[in-house]
């Protein structure tokens, strides 16, 4: 009875160690498929490309972010504005996809940021000292933005509207399940704007344009499609480009409406200054138009007076990471610094981010005064505009700038047409001699081969 006993507790622990046997063969083989679907989506990410190639790439756009997280097997919640959903993913799989009341208006200044984002903090209600409610079931993922219910006065009433000032509302109960899913820096993926469906003729007989740029890339915004591209993944310092990032995340960070109290250190820096004066309290979004027209280093330092400035620059370099923008470092708020560098491929998830999320900073650069701005003390005639084609009728927006480590520096969006087809079009350029002629080439060489503007 004992050797009968003796042998099926052996025969039971041989098939106990046969399992585990299995199972850890099992797991070591995810462990290396997922190492190898990693090192597939890095190599196709950073991969250089040669010398003004046609067509070498397509940018890589949030749907195919969200398609590498689920091949990641990844946790995490994805909202897409596009279709107005919200989706849960536990490891990698669609559990649970719930119905977005209201987002931020992207026409009134109050757009909803994009992104890749993470979990900060959770609260059953926060209170909003700007619009004086309650928002139950928050979660805060960025800035001044939340998830949350149905928004309620200390009253009781509660906030419908088509829009909300930036925050994604949901009913309460749903505003509920989301809550109880996530957890702390767990990663929340926005997107909208999907990748549309038009398509480039092929042409493989194109002559390469003649241009100064160490590096450029000449992208379409609503595609991703690189129509022409030289050095596009090369790390450069970008110069006053960087007050591009500066706007979003003052913007981002500061309702617009605050002030700010001019102190003698941001006048204490390189340049001309624009009539700003030291004691002067001067609106948020007053300032930025010496940032963004005349390319003012003391407005991009006084911007930073309300966050302070080394916490402005942080949150600089983390919004970078947040759009994809992974080769691309800041060190200061102007540009004057030769730490801050990018790439003409990450410049371009800049252009389309501001595109898309806030084309308000596009129009400030081009000098239009926005319903918004409440009081302007600077005269933009006198101030003069340094991003030299806001004269132009398609020119959607962009940026110049200039130091002796970037050469000259440009990221541009014209508008195009082929007949009724419209196409919105990144120019970027870095380490220029002359960003006027080299963007005057580029678009010569457009209308030559892709479109007509009739």
């Amino acid at each position: 009875m004992n050797k009968k006993r003796s042998s099926l507790f052996t025969l039971i622990f041989l098939l106990i160690a046969i399992g585990v046997a299995l199972f850890l063969v099992n797991e070591s083989n995810k462990s290396i498929a997922r190492s190898e679907r990693d090192s597939r989506l890095i190599v196709a990410q950073y991969r250089e490309t040669p010398y003004q190639k046609i067509f070498p790439f397509k940018m890589r756009l949030w749907e195919e972010k969200r398609e590498q997280m689920i091949l990641l097997e990844k946790t995490f919640l994805e909202i897409d504005l596009t279709e107005m959903k919200s989706r849960l993913y536990q490891d990698g799989k669609k559990v649970r996809e719930l119905p977005i009341l209201a987002r931020g208006n992207i026409s009134n200044w109050g757009g909803s940021p994009v992104g890749l984002y993470t979990v900060l903090n959770k609260y059953m209600a926060a209170y909003s000292n700007s619009t004086e409610v309650y928002m139950p079931f928050a979660i805060h993922y960025y800035g001044k933005y939340f998830l949350h219910g149905v928004p309620y006065y200390p009253s009781g009433e509660t906030i419908y509207s088509r829009f909300s000032g930036g925050c994604l509302r949901y009913l309460d109960e749903d505003a509920k399940k989301i809550f109880d899913f996530v957890e702390e820096e767990m990663p929340i993926l926005v997107i909208d704007n999907y990748r549309d469906d038009f398509e480039y003729p092929e042409k493989k007989e194109l002559e390469p344009v003649k241009l100064s740029a160490e590096s450029f890339l000449v992208a379409d915004i609503q595609s991703g499609d690189v129509l022409i591209e030289k050095n596009s993944w090369k790390r450069i310092p970008i110069a006053s480009i960087t007050k591009l990032m500066t706007a979003i995340v003052v913007s981002e960070n500061i309702g617009l409406n605050r002030g700010v109290i001019i102190k003698n250190e941001m006048l204490d820096v390189y340049g001309s200054n624009p009539g700003i004066e030291e004691g002067e309290v001067y609106q948020m979004i007053e300032l930025l138009y010496p940032l963004l027209t005349r390319s003012s280093n003391q407005s991009a330092e006084a911007l930073t007076g309300f966050l302070g400035r080394e916490k402005t620059i942080n949150l600089m370099n983390e919004k970078a990471r947040s759009l994809m923008m992974n080769q691309t470092s800041f060190a200061d708020p102007s540009g004057l610094d030769s730490r801050n560098i990018s790439s003409p491929q990450d410049l371009f998830y800049l252009a389309r981010y501001i595109h898309n999320n806030f084309p308000a900073i596009f129009s400030i650069t081009k000098g239009k005064i926005l319903p918004q701005v409440e009081t302007m003390r600077f005269d933009l005639d006198e101030l003069g505009n340094r991003n030299i084609f806001i004269y132009d009728s398609t020119f959607v927006g962009g940026k110049t700038g200039f130091t002796n480590a970037s050469g000259q520096t440009a990221l541009f969006v014209f508008n195009f047409k082929n007949g009724t087809e419209k196409r919105d079009i990144a120019i970027i350029l870095l380490r220029s001699k002359n960003v006027k002629n080299d963007t005057q080439a580029i678009y010569k060489w457009l209308l030559e081969n892709y479109f007509n503007n009739g």
